[in-house]
This record gives C-alpha cells, structure tokens and sequence, in this order.
C-alpha cells in the first residue's frame, strides 16, 4: 500500500523516546487516518484509538476517559500510545490536553500521544493557547501529482480533472458520480462540519455563495467590491475576509496576496482567490467540463490553479509564503519568498499572455529569480510532480 512521507515520519517518531504530541493537521479526505494507522502499525506498542466525530457532543471529560483507559496500557513502566482523532470537535480540549500531559510528564509515564484534526484554524487556536513547547506539528496537505500517479496512476490531465482527493479516484471512470462525491462528501461536508458548526457564521449561504463563486474565479483577481456585487451584495469585505480565511483554514480555497516589500500594502490588497485542489475546481463546473476543457482561457486559469496549489502544499513543509503582484498592466503569476531569495514565476498555461510583467518585475526587484513554467526548459508536468527546485 502506497504510504506518503507524512506517515513514514510519523512511524519513526513514534519509536523515539516520549518527548513531545504529534499533531496531524490537514484538510477533510486528504488521508490523515490512513497515515496515522499506517504508522502506528509499524510499531508493536499497545494502543488506544478514539475518534472525536463518532461523538454528538463532547467536553474534556471525555478526552480524560481516553486518557485514562490508555494509561492502563503502561503497566510496570511499559510504553503505550494514545491515538484522538478530530480532536477539534471537544470543547476547550487544548486545556484538558496539557494537565493530562503535564501529569503524564511528572509522573514519568511513557504515553506516547497523537491526535490528529480537520480544521487547522481551531487546531492552531489551542495550539497556542495552551501547548506551546509541547508538540510536533505533522501536515496533510492534498496530494500532489507525484502522489496520486504513483499511488493511482493518475497522468498530468487526470489530475488537473480530477485532482488530489485519495478517496475520489475510486470515481475516475464515472464522473457523474465522482461530482456528487466531491460535492457531498468534500465540499459541503467540509463546509457544514469543519466550518460552520465549529464558528460563528452569521451568514452561512454567503460563505457557500463565496466558495462557489471563487472556485470558478480560481487563479484570478477579484476585488472584494467585484464579489461583493456578484454575491448581490450580501454583507460587507470585513466579513467577506473572514469568510475566506475560514474556507483556507479548513482546507477549501486560499486568496492570496499581493507581493509588496511594505507589509501594510500586502494585508490591504484584494486577493487572488486559489482554491487548495485543482478538484475543487472542477467540481463545481459539474455536467459544463467538455465546454470548460475545451476553453483555453478557462483550461489555462486551472494549470495556474494547479502551481498555486503546489506551491502552497510545498510552502507548509518547505517554509516559504506565497503571493501575486500586479501593477498596472504588469502582472506575475506567483511570486514566492524565503528568508531573502524571491523567485517571480510566470506559467504559460495554454492563455495568451506574455512575459512581460515578469520583465518588469525582475526589473524592480533585480534579486528576483525568473522561472517560467510551461517553456521548453521547465515543464509544467515536471513541475506538478515536484522534479523543479524553486531555491538555490
């Protein structure tokens, strides 16, 4: 069975000395449960597995009960592990967590832990509210083309359609019903479980509206005004803003920002909105996909989507952020930062364009570093499966 590297770290962690919480965050379907049970089979360790969603309503108490009946297992001194999955779902559970793994750490008790969440938004909120010092942080991003070809021998157009969901390839061949898996067991789920019962949205159809209209602006920039008027004006940018920064923390759809050295400009610029899965995407265009393949503007607006993707997914491990930029008639695709190398790429996706807004931006910022993709030196194919360095 295919493992990603997310789980072969996980397994070597977990035969080291108890030292800190292993945290496996990432998007609904990307195979966060797969990873973790293949991990914690290579290892003899006795176990405890619970699962936060299979519960209606649930307080610290119950992680206490886990914790309790897994502390059993280390009997005479002997090692065990504790496995939570969705943890986001228990109330105030980052404070229950560290008393339990505080005591765990005075008394010398050798339970391993590792819990595991959808929602990277609330995980990261009691991360830093009560763990710090105290976890390792595994990320689940989507899959990548590399992934999904050697796990499922998806080829460069297969995963422009069809994109990075493991669970999804099963309906490769039935497209139809592929549509309703991501429309129900991917997209609405995710918005109904990962987002709107776990924060306050006053306004849930304008945040589904939102998403669906982004998804088909994908790889663009539109204004807040611009979507504004196409959502009939329902609501104001503020919200719109924290609409989008909980569909990207629950996996669904990034807006990124405009590249400026001057940090106020970025935070105040409208933003490209990207979805996080080339899937997403298509999803959405539903029974229209040969009119939307067979569209090169819209065909070049997803190959963009898919860099943007891969870079976000690389930015998570790899630590660097990821931007647009834009002045006047000048414009650069992605524009990506690390400590002090800046690399302006460019992606010839089948759309008329030029080169001429990478010109100019190397121009401006003469340490950028040029990189097209779709060109006869880099491919976009090569690029997807991960083959292209982006650093010196």
């Amino acid at each position: 069975m295919f493992q990603r590297k997310l789980s072969k770290t996980l397994a070597g962690r977990l035969i080291e000395p108890r030292r800190f919480i292993q945290i496996v965050v990432g998007p609904r379907q990307t195979g966060k449960t797969t990873a973790v049970k293949q991990a914690v089979a290579q290892n003899d360790l006795p176990r405890r597995i619970a699962n936060a969603d299979e519960q209606a309503t649930l307080a610290g108490s119950w992680i206490e009960i886990e914790w309790q009946q897994a502390r059993r297992l280390t009997a005479q001194g002997k090692p065990a592990l504790l496995v939570i999955d969705e943890i986001q779902k228990v109330a105030q559970w980052s404070q229950t967590v560290k008393r339990l793994w505080d005591e765990d750490s005075w008394n010398d008790t050798p339970l391993s832990v590792v819990l595991s969440g959808s929602s990277s938004l609330l995980i990261q909120k009691g991360l830093s509210e009560s763990l710090a010092g105290r976890f390792e942080v595994l990320r689940s991003t989507h899959w990548l083309l590399s992934e999904m070809s050697e796990a499922f021998d998806y080829g460069m157009e297969d995963y422009l359609h069809f994109g990075g969901y493991p669970g999804a390839a099963a309906f490769k061949s039935d497209p139809e019903r592929w549509i309703t898996y991501m429309r129900d067991s991917i997209i609405e789920a995710t918005v109904s479980k990962d987002v709107l019962q776990m924060e306050d949205v006053r306004k849930p159809a304008l945040l589904r509206n939102l998403f669906m209209l982004g998804a088909q602006y994908s790889a663009q920039e539109i204004s807040y005004r611009k979507l504004l008027g196409q959502l009939d004006d329902k609501g104001n940018a503020a919200t719109m803003a924290h609409y989008l920064e909980l569909l990207s923390g629950a996996g669904l759809m990034a807006g990124l920002k405009k590249y400026d050295p001057k940090s106020l400009a970025v935070r105040s610029s409208s933003p490209r909105l990207l979805v996080r899965d080339p899937s997403l995407m298509t999803a959405t265009w539903g029974s229209s996909m040969d009119a939307f393949f067979g569209n090169p503007s819209l065909r070049g607006h997803l190959v963009e989507t898919a860099v943007g993707v891969n870079l976000l997914a690389r930015a998570q491990t790899e630590r660097f952020e990821v931007h647009w930029w834009r002045d006047g008639g000048a414009e650069v695709d992605f524009v990506v930062t690390k400590d002090d190398q800046l690399v302006a790429i460019e992606v010839k996706s089948g759309r008329i364009k030029g080169t001429k807004g990478l010109t100019e931006f190397c121009s401006r910022f003469p340490n950028a570093k040029p990189l097209v993709i779709g060109d006869r030196n880099t491919s976009i194919e090569d690029f997807l499966r991960g083959s292209v360095p982006l650093f010196d």
